[in-house]
């Protein structure tokens, strides 16, 4: 409580808000060799994730061809909630016939980070 006597005390409530992160590493298609080929599998990919009302990014190496990671995040008032988003997101990602998932890093942080 907040207050130096001499009026009203208020009460102060802090609100835990957690982020899940996660970032996909694709392999693409052998015939995606330049970056608008490749920016052609990702595009519907991220509007698929977007669906979902998280942030979506491609991150990593943009030129690299052939290999693609995708970074996801979601901002919850629970944990489990966050995480969710997360497990969502990844199966949208691993759903995706064109793509193949070779990896996902992901991580959950909360006030104590």
């Amino acid at each position: 409580m907040i207050g130096d006597g001499s009026g009203p005390v208020a009460r102060v409530v802090w609100s835990i808000v957690y982020t899940a992160t996660a970032v996909f590493d694709l392999l693409l298609p052998g015939d995606s060799r330049s970056l608008k080929d490749k920016r052609g599998y990702l595009r519907p990919i991220i509007a698929t994730l977007r669906k979902l009302e998280v942030a979506v990014a491609e991150v990593g190496i943009p030129d690299l061809h052939g290999r693609a990671e995708i970074g996801v995040a979601a901002v919850a008032g629970d944990a489990g909630h966050a995480r969710g988003v997360i497990d969502a997101a990844e199966r949208l990602v691993a759903a995706r016939p064109e793509v193949e998932l070779l990896s996902v890093r992901r991580r959950l942080h909360g006030d104590e980070d």
